[in-house]
């Protein structure tokens, strides 16, 4: 319980300590917008880096050197617990923006700092809005900020994490719109953090592995026609070779 409540403390003092990092974080946009999106990346990934040293999670990380440095990607991930954006955003190299529920913009301060990093809100119950997202997504990449979004389109809350949910393929329009690469993220045990024995945080090992670049220009038709599937496919294989690791 120790772990959780530690977690708790220090994310609401930080949230209430950034007030006043939010009008300079402003200034400094009026003058730097792109010093501002550094300054508040490398300032939540701190604060991120601290919930997982909190968390006590044994955190191993594969194939970062899969990403590429010179150009922005769009992140594929499987979603089975709340600290997967924790984990994952702290490995972020450059600017990314993640693609969220709207309900989040309801929640005071985090919003803003999400706002911040580029954060996308999508509204899963209406389709246009939905589209309306992703086009922002393509302009996004394509201006040079990477996207990250778990298109499962919620948690999954299957018994299995290797029972994923069906992805839905217009997040790969991302990918396929703006010519970037998609860089599949298979996150292995993340649930076992809290989900598994909500409330309590346990120090359990978690696995994030980075699968190489996949180009769907490049891919043969058939695939490219189901992106959905066959990235998901990629991340079940992965998943069931660090599930066994784990043993």
């Amino acid at each position: 319980m120790i772990r959780i409540i530690l977690i708790t403390v220090f994310v609401i003092l930080f949230l209430i300590l950034s007030i006043p990092v939010f009008l300079i974080e402003w200034i400094i946009g009026k003058c730097n917008p792109r010093l501002r999106d550094i300054n508040s990346l490398r300032i939540v990934q701190g604060a991120f880096r601290i919930v997982i040293l909190l968390s006590g999670v044994k955190l191993t990380v594969i194939g970062e050197e899969h990403i590429p440095k010179d150009e922005a990607v769009l992140f594929i991930g499987n979603h089975r617990s709340y600290f997967d954006i924790v984990l994952t955003y702290a490995r972020c190299r450059n600017l990314t923006g993640y693609v969220a529920k709207k309900e989040m913009l309801k929640i005071p301060l985090l919003s803003r700092w999400m706002k911040f990093l580029h954060c996308l809100f999508l509204d899963r119950s209406d389709i246009r809005e939905g589209l309306k997202t992703i086009l922002q997504a393509v302009e996004q990449v394509k201006s040079g900020i990477s996207v990250m979004i778990f298109p499962e389109g919620t948690r999954n809350k299957n018994d299995s994490e290797l029972e994923l949910l069906p992805f839905h393929e217009g997040s790969f329009k991302i990918a396929v719109k703006s010519g970037c690469p998609i860089i599949p993220v298979s996150i292995t045990n993340s649930s076992a953090l809290f989900e598994d024995h909500f409330p309590f945080v346990k120090a359990v090992p978690v696995i994030i592995e980075y699968g190489a670049p996949i180009y769907p220009k490049d891919l043969p038709r058939e695939e490219q026609k189901f992106l959905g599937k066959y990235v998901q496919s990629l991340i079940t294989d992965t998943l069931k070779k660090n599930r066994t690791a784990l043993r």
